[in-house]
Parts: structure tokens; sequence; C-alpha cells
């Protein structure tokens, strides 16, 4: 007999656990979707092939760490935007660092003088 309520004993303990468990894995979530912390509105061009208009569609799409870097837009003074992001990083900061060094190489490849450096637009 004692056999028996020990077993029913512990089935329910495991039972009341893995309830804990999955609903604290669910609350977790991902942060797909999610804009996370915007420092500056980005420009987006109205194309939707554009490739930052891309870039930043995969950033809000991601379910990891990510980030966006872009230079600021200046109407006046910026006849184009160079972009950059990292997705699914480790963690915020390595998706911030590796977006700055996307954005930074782009902007190198191009040889692009004006417009204003590369800034991390938003990040999660």
């Amino acid at each position: 007999m004692k056999s028996t309520n020990s077993k029913r004993t512990a089935m329910a303990i495991l039972a009341v656990l893995l309830v804990f468990a999955a609903s604290g894995a669910g609350m977790a979530g991902s942060l797909a979707g999610s804009e996370g912390d915007k420092r500056f509105p980005p420009y987006l061009p109205r194309n939707p092939k554009d490739p930052c208009t891309k870039a930043y569609k995969a950033y809000v799409a991601a379910g990891g760490h990510s980030a966006y870097a872009t230079t600021p837009y200046a109407r006046i003074m910026s006849s184009y935007i160079v972009c950059g992001g990292h997705l699914n990083a480790p963690s915020q900061k390595t998706a911030e660092e590796l977006a700055m060094k996307s954005c930074q190489s782009t902007r190198g490849h191009y040889k692009v003088t004006t417009g204003g450096s590369c800034e991390i637009a938003a990040s999660k």
C-alpha cells in the first residue's frame, strides 16, 4: 500500500513541476515581431525591394537578439542611407557590435564620406 501511495505522490509532484516548467518556457517567448529598443526611427525607403527595407524587416522578424544599424537620414543633406544588421546573436551587445561592423563595412565598400556615421537604430 505504501509504495502505491508514494508513487502517486511522486507522480503528482512531477506533474505539477512539469506544468510550472512549461508555463515558464512559454512566458520567456520569442523576440520575433518586436521592434526592440528604438534609439531613433530609421528611415526606410518605400521600395520593398530596397536592401535597407529588407534588412529592417528581417530584424523585426528575427526571434533572437538582433540589431539594425544605419546612417541617419537628413532630407536636406542625405541623398542615400547605408545600413547593416545582425540577426540572432548570442546577446544584444554582440548583435549591436556586429550590426555596426556590417554598416561600417558597407559604408567603406561604397566609399561614402557624407551622410553621417553608422549608428544603432534599434536592437533587441
